[in-house]
């Protein structure tokens, strides 16, 4: 429920506090003089956008803020959702700066527009005469439907399962073209996958093979180098070792009578001795090493396959090309994954539908069960409303196709007159006749929404006499349920309210001002006597004034 509303230098509204009760409070006052400047100023702390052509003083910034009683209205899960303080007293504060940059706060919190748009949406309806246009609309008269006859819970819980259906469904459609992409390429990487696995690689065979083919094309020269240092070594005459032994007998009985002689008579026995091992080795290498040109043939065939196979797929080791087999496997695998994937979506998918086609069906038929109800309370307010003869009809058609909303398509038929069919709202309905429909239909609903405050912005456009009072008490009875403010040019409404604000304009150096004040007992049986007398207070205007005040 709006409490309290300031506004500072918005349009004609210098600076301007209001404050409001729950009941209906009625707004009145000269065209011009900033009624609906109020609300211009209130829908900017709901989230309609604004720019520097609001600003009184285009030298100053504009503020606006309203506070609001939100107990009971469960908003608690929207500040959980959003990492807001909730407090029962929320305030909401726009500031638009000259320069055209708004800022918007929610309990002091600074937040982007679309939350301040979110919450105000569930805080007062603004309700203007255009506004009647949006009967014409399905969903709306969806809504309506629903407001009655289906709990907001059910609601919930089937627009939150379609919301996953959607996304399964999408999710699905992306994987399908994934599959079918993946299948388009699968015979071409099973090729290739076959191909690396039957290469049969292993990770150092190529530097073995190449240090292999590379001996055996040096097989000759390397053999003969052996031969010759072995022979060198110990089988020519006068080789090196028999020298060496020769040097070894010479010093060794020396030795026996100087240390450091000994040292070196040991280090060359020891030289004597190696040098007979490398001598046996070369032999044995020798012997072992031996030109085979079926080996190069292999060793040539086996590394051009292994060159082959790096080229086709850029790496240059036979690491990398291990690297390119587990990344075909994966990919094969993958789409056998996908394959799974999607029959489980699908499984998935066709459980969420048949869940959906339940709770749709249940909504459905509780959508039948009260169309009738709600047809005759909004035709029973037309004829109030001084439309006796008026036919209202809620038509439901029921599909087998999924939608948001269930599983129906709602849609609003009227006639205002006898003999005449009922036709959709569009094509039959004039303004007048669609504002006091609007006005049926939000007496209906008012006791079953959570919303806290309606607005009514002249939509007694078109409505006199006994009808504007009939117009005033259903407004009057709305209150009981919801907080009601009406702008309105009636006094047979004006006067059903329980508080009273009047608009008026002033002159001040040069520059013309908006204001609003509270009404006192006094002060509105003139202001009501002046709107039924034309700015005129009579005796019988006053009088008048003073009997719609008591009939209130």
């Amino acid at each position: 429920m709006l409490q309290h509303l300031s506004v500072e230098n918005y349009a004609l509204i210098r600076k301007l506090d209001l404050s409001f009760d729950k009941g209906f409070t009625a707004i009145t006052g000269e065209t011009g003089a900033g009624k609906s400047i109020l609300l211009g100023a209130l829908s900017l702390i709901l989230g309609n956008r604004a720019d520097t052509s609001s600003l009184y003083d285009s030298e100053k910034k504009c503020v606006v803020e309203g506070s609001f009683s939100v107990k009971g209205y469960g908003l608690e899960p929207f500040f959980n959702r959003n990492d807001l303080d909730f407090d029962e007293e929320l305030i909401l504060r726009r500031e638009i700066n000259r320069n055209g940059k708004s800022r918007a706060f929610i309990n002091d919190t600074p937040v982007k527009l679309h939350l301040m748009k979110e919450v105000g949406s569930r805080l007062v309806d603004i309700h203007s005469q255009n506004k009647t246009l949006t009967l014409n609309d399905t969903g709306v008269q969806l809504a309506v439907i629903d407001s009655v006859a289906v709990k907001e819970s059910i609601l919930n819980e089937y627009r939150n399962e379609y919301k996953a259906l959607i996304a399964l469904r999408k999710r699905f459609r992306e994987l399908d073209e994934q599959e079918k992409q993946s299948k388009a390429d699968v015979d071409y990487y099973q090729y290739l996958f076959n191909e690396l696995e039957e290469a049969n690689l292993s990770a150092e065979e190529q530097d073995e093979a190449e240090a292999e083919l590379d001996t055996q094309n040096h097989s000759e020269s390397i053999k003969s180098s052996l031969s010759k240092g072995a022979w060198t070594l110990a089988e020519e005459e006068n080789s090196i070792l028999e020298k060496l032994k020769m040097i070894h007998a010479e010093t060794s009985d020396a030795s026996e009578h100087h240390q450091p002689l000994k040292d070196l008579s040991d280090r060359l026995s020891s030289a004597i001795i190696e040098l007979e091992d490398i001598s046996s080795e070369m032999n044995s290498i020798s012997e072992e090493i031996s030109y085979n040109p079926e080996r190069i043939q292999e060793l040539t065939n086996r590394l051009n396959s292994i060159y082959e196979l790096q080229q086709k797929h850029r790496v240059n080791t036979v690491g990398g090309l291990l690297e390119k087999l587990n990344e075909l496997q994966y990919k094969l695998d993958s789409v056998t994954d996908l394959e799974q994937e999607l029959n489980r979506l699908q499984k998935e998918i066709s459980e969420k539908e048949a869940f959906l086609h339940k709770v749709g069906n249940k909504i459905s038929e509780l959508r039948s069960k009260e169309i009738p109800r709600v047809e005759r309370e909004v035709m029973r307010t037309l004829s109030q409303l001084g439309m006796p003869d008026a036919v209202f009809k809620a038509h439901q058609h029921k599909t087998e196709t999924l939608t948001p909303h269930g599983k129906d398509e709602i849609s609003f038929l009227f006639s205002a007159n006898k003999g005449i069919a009922p036709q959709p709202i569009e094509k039959i309905a004039s303004g007048g006749e669609l504002s006091r429909l609007m006005l049926s239909i939000k007496s209906l609903i008012a006791s079953k929404t959570l919303l806290p405050t309606v607005i009514f912005d002249e939509i007694d456009s078109g409505v006199s006499g006994d009808i504007a009072g009939k117009t005033g008490n259903i407004m009057k009875k709305m209150s009981e349920n919801i907080q009601v403010i009406a702008i309105t040019h009636l006094p047979q409404i004006a006067g059903k309210s329980d508080e009273h604000l009047f608009a008026y304009k002033e002159v001040d150096n040069g520059k013309t001002y908006s204001h609003l004040k509270k009404l006192q007992q006094e002060q509105r049986v003139e202001e009501l006597a002046k709107m039924l007398s034309d700015n005129k207070i009579t005796d019988a205007a006053l009088a008048t004034a003073k009997q719609l005040m008591k009939s209130n």
